[in-house]
């Protein structure tokens, strides 16, 4: 029996650019990345955006560094004049000059702040720049601008993948987003796909120790001191993310992704979610239309969705879902 075709979603994740100026070595950008290089124009994101006839969540990251893109205060103003909450990933490199300025008067909800390290030689090996002082820096100009202006918004967070080479520096984020009047530090599951650090063997899932317990536990004490919030992926604590227990047979069947959101590219292939680019194999068979060439309507009930969805509740899901909730965030 065919699955009901869901409502048009009202979640948006679109890539900005495809550019970026680090090198991380758990980016599949490193390697080569999936398409060629593009930031996207204004007129396209209105192309894209335009499509939604209601929006309540519109992300301005994917694969690529946001702050590159000159035109996106124009795309947070107009994803806020949708009545959307707006947000996105960014390595704060090049958070300084302007930027501060013209995400406050764009309304940016929150930015999350990608800090793989708590130490400078730790976020170089791993993020493959020499920009730790100078990320540190922009943030606490930055929560020193928005004290002046006298606003919170955008709100800030730090995001950090855990890796086994690198959980030992988890703890010192918590002064670091004190300084940086950071909201909350996350912990992300590292997503592996076989280059750099982004490789089985550095994956915490299922193979925690008791010293990684000990690492988490030090965090989450020192963030409820100091008034910092601590999760994790998978909307949980950061201890039941790592851990296997109860994960069921078919985690991937929980995901609600391709009934809910659209993940686009610079050059406008709607993909499932924002994990399959790093891990589909082959990149193409997990790109459903584009919405320069298509309507959402057509590329959202159209047979290549509902073929995924479909796939998506039995035993053997599109290839990219397989490790999901297992290998990876859920």
């Amino acid at each position: 029996m065919p699955l009901t075709p869901p409502p048009l979603p009202r979640s948006l994740y679109v890539e900005t650019t495809s550019r970026c100026n680090s090198l991380c070595e758990t980016c599949i950008l490193t390697f080569g990345g999936r398409e060629g290089p593009k930031d996207l124009g204004y007129a396209e994101f209105r192309r894209i955006v335009d499509q939604f006839p209601e929006l309540e969540r519109v992300v301005l990251h994917g694969i690529g560094e946001p702050l590159l893109n000159r035109e996106l205060p124009a795309m947070i103003e107009h994803a806020k004049a949708r009545g959307a909450h707006v947000l996105f990933n960014t390595n704060a490199i090049t958070l300084s000059g302007r930027w501060p300025a013209a995400l406050v008067d764009a309304r940016l909800d929150e930015i999350r702040v990608s800090l793989d390290g708590s130490t400078a030689e730790t976020y170089r090996r791993v993020r493959g720049v020499d920009a730790f002082d100078k990320v540190v820096s922009n943030l606490e100009a930055f929560a020193a601008y928005r004290r002046a202006r006298g606003v919170t918004s955008p709100q800030v967070s730090l995001w950090f993948t855990g890796m086994q080479d690198t959980l030992h520096e988890l703890p010192g984020l918590v002064p670091i987003a004190v300084r940086a009047g950071a909201a909350g530090i996350h912990l992300q599951r590292l997503v592996y796909f076989g280059q750099g650090l982004a490789v089985k063997p550095q994956a915490l899932f299922g193979r925690s120790t008791a010293e990684h317990e000990r690492l988490i536990r030090e965090t989450a004490e020192a963030a409820a001191a100091a008034g910092v919030a601590f999760s994790a992926s998978g909307a949980t604590t950061p201890e039941v993310s790592l851990t296997p227990h109860g994960v069921s047979t078919r985690p991937w069947s929980h995901c609600r992704r391709p009934w809910t959101l659209v993940y686009v590219t610079v050059h406008g292939n709607v993909l499932p979610c924002c994990i399959s680019p790093f891990v589909a194999d082959p990149y193409e068979g997990i790109v459903l239309g584009n919405l320069f060439d298509q309507s959402l309507e057509a590329i959202w009930w159209g047979d290549g969705y509902a073929a995924f969805r479909g796939a998506l509740l039995t035993e053997s899901p599109p290839q990219p879902c397989r490790g999901c909730g297992v290998f990876w965030s859920l």
